[in-house]
């Protein structure tokens, strides 16, 4: 399901990209193609169309978005190697309950011995 709704997405964000790159912002765009033939769509028409398929196409893909957002659950695939997440939860579990081995905070100081008198 996933890679599908992947697949679906990608395809529609290229068909997106084609729409508006066939828009001419003014104005002109594929309807300036038809300017002067009998068309089966009006010169305003054309531009609407596109219009509406730009935002039919955007809304689409924000809703797969979602959606795949959903299929995805915790951040990983289903199909995640079993013998992985075994070894992730043997080693995320405690190791033992014995107590740490904490050092003496202060060490007693200790008095140097007395330096030998040189005999004269």
């Amino acid at each position: 399901m996933y890679l599908v709704l992947i697949i679906i997405t990608i395809i529609l964000c290229v068909l997106l990209g084609l729409i508006v790159l066939i828009q001419n912002p003014k104005g002109g765009g594929l309807a300036s193609n038809f300017s002067g033939t009998s068309q089966l769509m009006g010169v305003q028409k054309t531009g609407d169309f596109l219009e509406k398929g730009t935002w039919v196409l955007a809304i689409t893909i924000m809703v797969l978005s979602l959606m795949i957002n959903v299929s995805v659950k915790d951040g990983s695939q289903k199909g995640s190697d079993p013998a992985l997440l075994e070894q992730i939860r043997k080693d995320s579990k405690p190791k033992g309950t014995t107590a740490p081995v904490t050092a003496p905070l202060s060490t007693p100081a200790t008095t140097p011995a007395p330096a030998a008198q040189p005999k004269k």
